[in-house]
Parts: structure tokens; sequence; C-alpha cells
């Protein structure tokens, strides 16, 4: 897949996991793209390390998506605990 591709993926599996997990983050659009993205990469190298499966196939692949959302939902759950001590002055 082309970076345009991954960048659609991020965004779109980063507001999707903000759906799933709803509070208040410090982060907007580029931060919910950001932990999509990563958490695209996440999920595939969890699939692959866990499962033995190649997950990450192509943008129509349902295991592509299934891996950016659970990815992006470890990697903003982990945004959550690392930012939510933090107070704003």
């Amino acid at each position: 897949m082309g970076i345009i591709a991954w960048i659609l993926i991020g965004l779109l599996a980063g507001i999707i996991a903000k759906a799933l997990m709803p509070g208040k983050d410090p982060g907007g659009i580029i931060i919910t793209m950001l932990i999509g993205i990563a958490g695209g990469l996440l999920g595939g190298w969890l699939g692959k390390v866990i499962f033995g499966v190649d997950s990450i196939d192509g943008f129509f692949d349902l295991s592509t998506w299934i891996a950016a959302i659970i990815g992006s939902l470890i990697l903003l759950a982990l945004y959550r605990i690392v930012t939510g001590n933090r107070r704003h002055a």
C-alpha cells in the first residue's frame, strides 16, 4: 500500500478508535491520524507475531482494518495513560 492509503487508513482507524473509546483526549486530528497510522503498524506486527498471519494485506481487506483499529485502541489507551496525569496551565 502507498503512503496515501496508510494515511487514510490511519485517519479512519484513529477516528474509529476514538469512537470506541469515548472521552476527552488532548490530541486533535493530527494526533488521531498519527495514533491510527502507528496503530495499524502495531496491529499488523502483533497479528504476525501472535497469530502468524499477514494481517496487513491491502486497503480493502478486513484484516487490515481490524489490525489498524485494534492497534489504534492499544495506542490510544497508552496515550491516555501517559497524558492523563498532565495538567494544563
